[in-house]
């Protein structure tokens, strides 16, 4: 009695231990059928915004960067490998449900006496192990274990045996290639015999048989190695899968894997082996046809296959997406020219500023080959320096600041100490553009001081960005971290009149019957600036690119397009580790990043002006060649003043007020500046100049249309794309917008008008040991006579500048 009980409580006890195991692990399994890509024949078509067609998606097994896209039904394969892989690696393979519990058995027996939690895998769990469990296959891990015995009993009640021992060998690591991973058997004979899976004969296919285990040690000592095959021969002898005389002539068979040079016996022994090349096998592996659109062709299957499923997406069916396909070349060959240092790589998004589609994507710096399948334009998360200043300056626009507004350049007190590029500070207050134009970091932790940090996280999260938790004043000079597509729609409002669209790729998927399996909702646009708002922000970042020669210390000059409206802005991280640049025109917004895939500094030579700078250029003109140039669209109520000899738009209620000083002191109850007031002054009416004339059309410029780039008719089922954004759209005025013209050089001594002091009452205290300051030529007023607004000379001291760490401390010096 005591017998059954016992029995009992044991039986109970291990229902309770599996539903335990069940609840932990076994709720939300991947699904098995992604693995049913062999029925697949890859021919699903993609085609670009205007119809055009742009490539097919190849269906693929494995993860990261051991992925087959050589995928071979079974009798595609040589019959000989079959037999001696499910020899050496799953003897019962045709005998078990999935799961194969002598193995197991043996698996805990090493667990035990040998600490080795490996071992007992049938080929069933080898393939869960190294595509549905891929997150997880180095881990030696009960959760492992068990996921993968729950996913091999769904798997083998799913396909037959074939179906799963053809996967496996599409799946199978036969070692390092160079360029990329031996994966698959018709890699692996490529690469080691130079010839297709079909071709191997016993001998080829009882050696690639025993590098499975370990292949990059066992290639490279032949000699030592040889025995296994012997060993395995012998025993696909003993379970019939070969005859004795094959195994004795496939044993005196002569075999050459790539790379060495052997000298065999009549017998079957190896009298000399030496390897003498073993780049062969990268040079016999077969380079897989690069398309047009390969990083944007895999985020379209990363888009589609969470709503379709893998077996639609590679039915045989049609996918419609927002790519241009001019605009893809355009980017593609940017990166091909782009001269970036050694060891760095780059990812470029273009996206259409009044839908948010995706007009462009390369994920790496391409060099006519395959490129790696890490996508840098949508995948990586890289901190964005500078780049993120001009949605703070934008912000302070929103909260009632004015560009011509002036911040104090001084260091800050506290425990955060950040710095100029440079390292100096002119201890002068300096207006909003001329902080964004130099890429000022103290005038900017003031501003991000005085609007509030919950403010801007809340405006960054608006813009699509994921502001870090407790990321401190450091986050307005750029420790955020984003990818280039999500700053390229970051910058799209500047554009459009302040509306943020999510990114999207795929307008429509049909199967291969014509079935609509997916249509992308009719993109919505959300507020994020108010129309004028807007117009001011990209008013300020048209003057990164306008308002500084090269010369002058112009941080984005090599962004100018003739013909063409450009605004934008650099970004450099600490240590040179990451440069940017983002910027928009009237039909794109784009993103650049420049940095090593694994991270570490740049040299410190490399600066975002030089590098990223001119790879956005080359990608947004080509993509706009052929187009006619048009303006960016200009609300009504913007007036323009000329300040500093810098032509700055205003609100028509803002023009010819004071100008309002900040040192960044918080504001509370509307209070701020120094003593809880905010400090405003009138700018004296300087001398007048000479300005070039404008010329002011006759006719109005036309309005960019909502999509101006080419399309086929909308998607069966959606509206047609035009931009139309329900809710809160905002006015726009009819207005053109009138391009500042470059600023007159800067007088050799100031207008006299301008020399008469200011005195507001309040003195600039510098710290006790002053940073040295440059050399400046003042725009008014002259040292010691109580000008503490005057603005420092555009020119600083003449040399090309960098715009600083995300923390501030200087990236490196300037050049001279």
């Amino acid at each position: 009695m005591r017998f059954f009980t016992g029995l009992g409580v044991l039986l109970l006890l291990g229902t309770a231990g599996a539903g335990g195991l069940w609840w932990m692990w076994g709720r939300d399994l991947p699904s098995v059928g992604d693995l049913d890509v062999l029925e697949f024949s890859g021919q699903t078509r993609v085609y670009d915004r205007a119809g055009k067609l742009v490539g097919t998606l190849t269906p693929t097994l494995g993860s990261g960067e051991s992925v087959n896209r050589h995928l071979l039904q079974l009798g595609e394969i040589s019959p000989t490998l079959q037999k001696a892989i499910v020899t050496s690696e799953d003897r019962r393979f045709y005998e078990h449900h999935g799961v194969d519990y002598i193995g197991i058995a043996r698996g805990l027996f090493k667990g035990i006496f040998e600490n080795d939690l490996e071992g007992g895998s049938s080929i069933t769990q080898q393939v869960i192990k190294n595509t549905l469990l891929a997150d997880l296959r180095s881990a030696r891990t009960p959760e492992r274990k068990f996921k993968e015995g729950v996913l091999a009993y769904q798997l083998e009640r799913s396909f037959n045996k074939q179906q799963i021992l053809g996967a496996y060998l599409n799946v199978i690591y036969w070692g390092d290639g160079g360029r990329s991973d031996i994966v698959g058997a018709e890699t692996a004979a490529r690469a080691y015999f130079r010839k297709s899976a079909s071709d191997l004969n016993l001998a080829e296919s009882v050696y690639l048989t025993t590098l499975v285990p370990a292949p990059n040690k066992r290639y490279r000592d032949f000699k030592a190695y040889r025995p296994l095959m012997r060993n395995l021969l012998d025993r696909m002898v003993e379970d019939g899968r070969i005859t004795r005389g094959q195994a004795n002539l496939a044993w005196r068979t002569p075999i050459y894997p790539a790379g060495w040079r052997i000298g065999w016996n009549d017998d079957g022994t190896v009298r000399s082996a030496v390897l003498e090349r073993p780049g062969r096998l990268q040079e016999n592996m077969p380079r897989p046809p690069v398309q047009t659109g390969f990083h944007y062709l895999q985020a379209v299957e990363r888009e589609l296959i969470p709503v379709i499923g893998r077996k639609a997406l590679y039915g045989g069916g049609k996918v419609f997406t927002g790519m241009d396909l001019q605009a893809q070349q355009s980017a593609e060959q940017a990166s091909l020219n782009a001269r970036l240092p050694e060891g760095a790589t780059l990812g470029i998004a273009l996206v259409n500023p009044q839908n948010g589609e995706a007009l462009a994507l390369v994920g790496q710096k391409l060099t006519g080959g395959r490129p790696g399948d890490w996508n840098n334009a949508t995948q990586a998360r890289r901190q964005v320096g500078s780049s993120i200043k001009p949605l703070l300056y934008t912000l302070a626009l929103e909260k009632g600041w004015k560009q011509s507004d002036v911040v104090l350049d001084s260091p800050i007190e506290g425990d955060y100490q950040p710095q100029n590029y440079d390292g100096r500070w002119t201890g002068r207050y300096v207006t909003m553009r001329y902080a964004l134009d130099h890429s000022l970091n103290l005038p900017t932790v003031r501003i991000a001081q005085e609007i509030g940090l919950n403010t801007f996280e809340a405006k960054l999260r608006d813009l699509g960005l994921d502001p870090p938790a407790n990321a401190g004043l450091p986050l307005s000079i750029g420790t955020l971290e984003a990818s280039p597509l999500q700053m390229a729609a970051a910058y799209a409002p500047f554009a459009n009149g302040g509306l943020y669209y999510r990114p999207s790729l795929v307008r429509r998927a049909e199967d291969e019957r014509g079935q609509v399996l997916y249509t992308r909702p009719v993109p919505q646009g959300k507020r994020v600036w108010d129309a004028r708002t807007a117009w001011l922000g990209l008013d300020m970042i048209r003057g990164v690119v306008n308002d500084l020669t090269e010369y002058q210390g112009g941080l984005a000059t090599r962004a100018q397009i003739p013909s063409w409206d450009v605004g934008g802005k650099t970004g450099t991280t600490n240590d040179v580790k990451d440069l940017w640049f983002a910027g928009v025109t009237p039909l794109v917004s784009g993103a650049v990043w420049v940095g090593k895939q694994a991270g570490g500094a740049l040299p410190g030579w490399a600066y975002s002006g030089e590098i990223p700078t001119p790879v956005w250029q080359q990608a947004v003109a080509g993509t706009l060649a052929g187009r006619s140039p048009q303006p960016f669209r200009e609300p009504g109520g913007v007036a323009y003043q000329v300040v500093r000899q810098v032509e700055m738009a205003f609100r028509e209620e803002e023009q010819g007020t004071e100008q309002v000083a900040h040192d960044g002191s918080r504001r509370e109850n509307g209070g701020g500046g120094f003593f809880g007031r905010r400090n405003r002054y009138t700018v004296p009416a300087p001398a007048p100049e000479p300005q070039p004339e404008v010329v002011t059309p006759e006719e109005p410029a036309p309005e960019v249309p909502a999509d101006a780039f080419p399309q086929t008719e909308p998607p069966v089922g959606e509206a047609p794309n035009d931009g139309t954004v329900t809710g809160d759209q905002g006015g726009f005025g009819g207005g053109t917008a009138e391009v500042a013209p470059p600023p007159e050089p800067l007088p050799e001594t100031p207008p006299a008008e301008e020399s008469a002091p200011i005195d507001l009452g309040l003195t600039a205290t510098p710290p006790t040991e002053p940073e040295p300051l440059p050399e400046v030529v003042p725009d008014s007023g002259t040292p010691g006579d109580g000008s503490e607004f005057s603005e420092p000379s555009s020119q600083f001291d003449g040399f090309p500048q960098d715009d600083g760490g995300a923390d501030g401390t200087q990236t490196a010096p300037p050049t001279y």
